[in-house]
């Protein structure tokens, strides 16, 4: 990138405006060789800190999208089980359940 580019970047962040700041390549850009070592040092972090930012709201979205599977798979076993297995204790509904097997078989 140009000095110019990468100024515009920093100038855009200065002013906290981070949506121009990724428009302007905020996320691809090296910082140039005319760059102070303070300049290319900001301009690296303010880079790590984005990219940390996006896989952080990345990994709350698979998160989200997990938690809801799991409600409604959650909910779907709620609505197969029988109401008295459904209360039950997962210890208990297994030994009712074999209760009535046997019963089955002995009829």
């Amino acid at each position: 990138m140009t000095h110019d580019a990468v100024h515009a970047i920093m100038a855009a962040l200065a002013c906290d405006d981070i949506d121009r700041a990724m428009d302007a390549g905020l996320l691809t850009l090296e910082p140039c060789k005319a760059c102070s070592p303070s300049c290319a040092t900001m301009l690296i972090a303010a880079r790590a800190a984005r990219l940390t930012a996006l896989a952080a709201r990345e990994r709350y979205r698979a998160r989200a999208v997990r938690l809801l599977r799991r409600q409604q798979e959650r909910n779907m076993r709620r609505t197969d089980a029988s109401p008295i297995e459904a209360s039950l204790p997962p210890a208990a509904a297994a030994a009712l359940a074999r209760a009535k097997a046997k019963a089955a078989g002995h009829e």
